[in-house]
């Protein structure tokens, strides 16, 4: 019996979407441990039990569900901003040596499941085993984003204009790669994976950040709702291209 896929394809939505949760991450991240004053220990205790509940039910599913897969997305990227936090700010390792840590967990975890499966190809995904490697390998990456990220504002001093030209140029060297040489695309999938955190990260600081910082001052509530809005819409836009295929396919 064939199994059935369970996450989503890689697609200019799927991009798109990935840039969108990076943001809703950031700013929701930070309006738990910042505006609210949770601090990062509650912060990560809250995100970490959200993300555990939807990929339960990710893990549930017989089938990909785009609203199912997009919230476990979104539970990554909050997490992960409370995670690169939490290494700089509470364990004070800074986010250079915070960057190089998540950097060898996210290795460690393709490498052994590289061992276990002989490859890394992110789509189709049917296996629950294969899933988990996945879905820990994409929490590490995202954590590794935010902390780069953060390492180009804070350590480096870059505007959050200039941090997103920086990881929007690194995306756009991925792609041409992508498009004109032989560089294996699971390679390029996971850089371009790692760099779409701060660059869509550096849009949530920018909306939040005093304007003294070069930041909007727009707040982490209002940016968040924003984020959600349009997270939702495209989660039903993903829903319904995803039911247009199933039909033409079948």
């Amino acid at each position: 019996m064939k199994e059935i896929n369970k996450v989503a394809e890689i697609t200019f939505i799927f991009w798109l979407m990935k840039i969108v949760a990076t943001t809703l991450g950031e700013t929701l991240g930070d309006f738990l441990s910042m505006t609210l004053n949770l601090g990062y220990i509650a912060g990560i205790g809250i995100t970490l039990l959200f993300f555990l509940i939807v990929l339960a039910v990710q893990l549930s599913v017989k089938t990909y569900a785009p609203w199912v897969y997009w919230l476990v997305i979104v539970g990554t990227t909050t997490l992960g901003t409370e995670i690169s936090d939490f290494i700089d700010r509470s364990l004070h390792l800074g986010y250079a040596y915070g960057s190089l840590l998540l950097i060898l967990c996210l290795a460690l975890t393709l490498f052994v499941w590289f061992k276990k499966f002989k490859n890394l190809e992110v789509y189709p995904i049917a296996n629950r085993t294969k899933e988990l490697y996945y879905w820990v390998a994409i929490l590490f990456s995202n954590s590794l984003g935010t902390a780069f990220g953060d390492y180009l504002s804070d350590d480096i001093g870059l505007s959050y204009v200039y941090g997103a030209m920086v990881t929007g140029l690194i995306i756009l060297v991925v792609v041409v790669m992508h498009e004109y040489t032989r560089i294996n695309h699971i390679l390029l999938f996971w850089i371009a994976f790692i760099f779409t955190r701060p660059f869509g990260a550096t849009f949530g600081d920018f909306l939040t950040k005093p304007i003294s910082k070069g930041g909007l001052a727009l707040g982490t509530l209002s940016s968040s709702l924003v984020s959600i809005a349009l997270m939702a819409m495209l989660i039903y836009i993903a829903h319904r291209q995803y039911v247009r295929k199933s039909k033409f396919s079948a």
